[in-house]
């Protein structure tokens, strides 16, 4: 099962998310916030006004590829950044989402981490059980 949403820059960190049924979220990371502070969409905006390359346009588009069995997690997730302004070059833009996804962004850490497990055992400071 694929699903997608589309997220589009308003304005500054001002963002507004679409998904396939046409259901909207604002998700806002300017003063006063309209809604909540996604990371990874601030960050590429801050990343790329720090390579003196400011967007005028920028949109995510997520897909997302879901297991058929429980517990249905995603198996594959393709994050597309599409973003213009002036000035702005390719290579600015391919390091500022590498970096964005890669270092910064703890959502894409979590999906992309190796699940272990780990068993304490720790003496037990009780009377010893008779047997």
């Amino acid at each position: 099962m694929t699903k997608k949403v589309v997220v589009h820059q308003i304005v500054g960190h001002r963002f507004l998310g679409v998904n396939e049924q046409g259901d909207k979220v604002m998700i806002d990371g300017d003063q006063p916030s309209t809604g909540p502070r996604p990371m990874e969409l601030l960050l590429m905006v801050d990343i790329m006004r720090k390579k003196k390359q400011p967007l005028a346009r920028y949109r995510v588009e997520v897909e997302g590829e879901r297991a058929e069995t429980h517990p249905k997690r995603y198996t594959r997730i393709t994050v597309t950044h599409i973003a213009s302004g002036p000035g702005v070059t390719l290579e600015a833009l391919e390091r500022a989402v590498h970096l964005s996804h890669t270092k910064y962004c703890s959502v894409s850490a979590t999906l992309n981490a190796e699940i272990t497990t780990r068993v304490v055992l720790e003496p037990w400071e009780g009377e010893e059980e008779e047997g």
